[in-house]
């Protein structure tokens, strides 16, 4: 795996504090936001960098893994818990070995770890499970209403993947075997995805469920007719009834949300009518209005 340089990337010194860090972060992350820089591929990229950057340098513990062993951190622990063991096993040889001789053994084993010589290797090596990944995928309700398919680049590496329609906010995926790499032959970590999407500006989610509301002129409200209303799916003609309240609500089934993996199933959407009161109006509507209260 090459290495990637996330001091460079959000343009910090290595002795950066942590607020200096947060405020770099925020500042890249509004510049490379994928909804500022629709259709720009490398925006999108830069934002991955950014978020993976600050994920692993806001966290003190990751930091301090990643300062000490570069483009291994990730196995840092695994690292530490080898020479734990080696050293143990040093010191149960007894007097039969010398320090040299101990230090030998454990150089000869930490070469191995780090994929040293092969005339410096003794006996098998230890297979270790590769890292985890954590990326965060941000989708709007209109991307997250229809399954479509997206390419991430994880440390240089596109991953295709697949979006089930009616993933929700805060949902997490796994996607197999596309974290970090395994160390001496063992398997790759996991990458988990975490979804955040925005909310839209006139209809709002909760679950399966939608709601929106629409003004209703007070004529239609009165007189009844039709109107025509904007959703998630197409545009929709609602026959308003004579006498329509205001703050009414209607019910239009399955026109509502995806349910996440079930083909064909929706929620509902409910329509809160708003019926808007005329302004500006004219002497002779005045002068009408006034005669309709009179009857």
């Amino acid at each position: 795996m090459d290495f990637v340089d996330y001091y460079k990337i959000l343009g910090i010194e290595k002795t950066a504090t942590a607020k200096d860090i947060k405020a770099a972060y925020r500042k890249l992350a509004r510049k490379y936001h994928p909804d500022l820089n629709p259709n720009n591929k490398d925006a999108t990229k830069s934002f991955q960098q950014i978020n993976e950057a600050n994920e692993v340098l806001s966290d003190p513990e990751k930091r301090k893994k990643y300062d000490e062993y570069g483009k291994d951190w990730q196995h840092a622990d695994q690292f530490e818990n080898a020479k734990q063991y080696q050293e143990q096993s040093s010191n149960q040889r007894g007097a039969r070995y010398t320090g040299a001789q101990s230090e030998g053994d454990f150089s000869d084993f930490f070469e191995s770890m780090f994929g040293g010589s092969a005339g410096n290797r003794r006996g098998r090596q230890a297979k270790y499970r590769g890292e985890d990944y954590n990326a965060e995928l941000h989708l709007n309700l209109i991307d997250a209403f229809k399954t479509q398919k997206q390419t991430l680049n994880v440390n240089g590496h596109n991953i295709r993947i697949t979006i089930p329609a009616g993933i929700e906010n805060g949902q997490t995926i796994k996607v197999t075997g596309h974290g970090g790499e395994g160390v001496n032959g063992g398997p790759n970590g996991d990458l988990y995805i975490k979804f955040t999407i925005a909310n839209h500006p006139k209809i709002k989610r909760l679950g399966n469920n939608l709601y929106t509301t629409v003004d209703l002129d007070l004529y239609t409200a009165v007189l009844g007719g039709e109107l025509i209303i904007d959703t998630l799916s197409g545009k929709v003609k609602l026959k308003v009834k004579p006498e329509t309240q205001n703050g009414s609500k209607i019910k239009l089934k399955g026109k509502g949300f995806p349910v996440y993996k079930q083909d064909d199933a929706f929620g509902d959407l409910y329509v809160t009518y708003n019926v808007v009161i005329p302004t500006n109006l004219t002497d002779k509507q005045k002068e009408l209005f006034t005669e309709i209260s009179k009857l």
